[in-house]
């Protein structure tokens, strides 16, 4: 039998080699030992069942059989080259995106994490258009690389305090607002976009944007709100580059959240869910726009043979069993979410008892052998993103357990 540490042992070394910087949930945490579908298992045994998915990474479960094999077979025949040496499988894997991307989206850079996919995608809208500047929406997340911090909104992972100038980003309001409806808080952001396009709209790069804000709070916006921002960057040759790094590969009901909005975008990034767990990411768009990037260029990883096989099966999974199509019907069970992406805000008028609250029901729903996330501006939201293999009694079952602790705690 396996022998582990120790959850005690394992705070230990942590505290003696890790950055300061390095969080985790929960007072008393569990040593994760197993993961098998939406399950993760401590090293005592017990079993949880998994609504947080790693942020919203392994999306075709943990160590799902079927992709893990084929990771394995690959990582037995050829592990690593770099894209200076021919091999198949990136270029199968940017063949197969092309066919599940939106629009004219067919080209793919390859590398390995989200914050990597949204800085090229930044560069290459530079390089594209000419131009320096950006526009984000408060309160997005887009990274923890110098351009990606610096188009980052959310206060808490501004971690540098020399990010780019107010000359080259510039945040207009997120299309929501409390006390104001969807309708309101998205017209209010389009008003703001308009201003600052009308002040300086030659100096945009582009705009880049959470389909639905997952950090801040898994906010999405009114239905027509992304197809009135793309029609007035048109108007000004701003790209719109949407951040699809959580929202990505069927979790909000849709291959893609741009979907749901009928909106493409001019540069899409990707990551989390497409490895479910093997490191790949990427930044894909047309063939006029991905001309621009043509100074050499490379990632030493991105695209490597194990994390594109893998990029592949789990493709082939979401296809195989329909997952946009599961998550949209578990959505609509777990209370009408967009897909299984959903937030709910504790004690918004009350931030800071809000962000305990939750604090509180996650101790509680972990005993209960639940694992939810938390997020929000405040924290002070409970954060729903489970695998999309989820069963519907796990959804029941959670729901039942959710209901009993705010029952006892509220």
């Amino acid at each position: 039998m396996q022998s582990y540490i120790g959850p005690e042992e394992v705070l230990k070394k942590r505290e003696q080699y890790f950055y300061p910087c390095t969080s985790y949930f929960y007072r008393n945490p569990p040593q994760l030992v197993k993961g098998e579908m939406q399950y993760v298992y401590g090293h005592d045994g017990k079993r949880y069942t998994d609504f947080f998915a790693g942020v919203s990474v392994v999306a075709s479960g943990h160590c799902n059989p079927e992709i893990a094999e084929r990771t394995a077979e690959q990582l037995r025949m050829l592990q690593h080259t770099s894209t200076i040496y021919l091999t198949q499988p990136n270029v199968d894997l940017a063949e197969r995106l092309s066919g599940v991307l939106p629009g004219e989206l067919r080209r793919t850079f390859f590398v390995n994490s989200g914050s990597e996919a949204n800085e090229g995608a930044l560069l290459l809208a530079r390089m594209h258009t000419g131009r320096r500047g950006f526009l984000a929406l408060e309160q997005g997340l887009h990274g923890r690389t110098y351009l990606t911090m610096s188009v980052t909104g959310l206060q808490m992972w501004r971690t540098d305090p020399q990010l780019a100038h107010d000359t080259d980003v510039t945040f207009i309001p997120r299309p929501y607002e409390r006390g104001l409806s969807a309708d309101e808080a998205a017209r209010r952001s389009i008003a703001a976009l308009a201003a600052a396009l009308a002040e300086k709209g030659d100096t945009f790069a582009a705009m880049i944007a959470e389909p639905i804000q997952g950090n801040a709070g898994i906010i999405a916006p009114a239905d027509w709100y992304f197809a009135e921002v793309k029609r007035l960057l048109e108007q000004h040759g701003v790209l719109l580059i949407a951040d699809e790094i959580q929202t990505g590969f069927g979790r909000t009901g849709r291959m893609f959240a741009m979907d749901r909005y009928g909106v493409t975008p001019d540069i899409l990034t990707m990551a989390k869910a497409l490895g479910s767990g093997i490191p790949v990411a990427g930044f894909a768009t047309t063939d006029v726009i991905a001309a621009s990037l043509n100074r050499p260029s490379a990632s030493t990883f991105g695209g490597n043979p194990v994390s594109s096989v893998t990029a592949l099966a789990v493709l082939d999974y979401i296809e195989a069993h329909r997952l946009p199509d599961r998550a949209e019907r578990l959505g609509e069970l777990l209370r009408g979410g967009a897909g299984l992406m959903l937030g709910a805000e504790l004690c918004a008028e009350e931030p800071a008892r809000g962000a305990k609250l939750v604090d509180d029901v996650l101790e509680a729903m972990l005993d209960r052998g639940y694992i939810i996330g938390k997020n929000g501006v405040n924290r002070n939201v409970l954060a729903f993103q489970p695998p999309l293999v989820i069963a519907e009694d796990d959804v029941r079952g959670m729901l039942d357990a959710l209901e009993a602790v705010l029952a006892e705690l509220v």
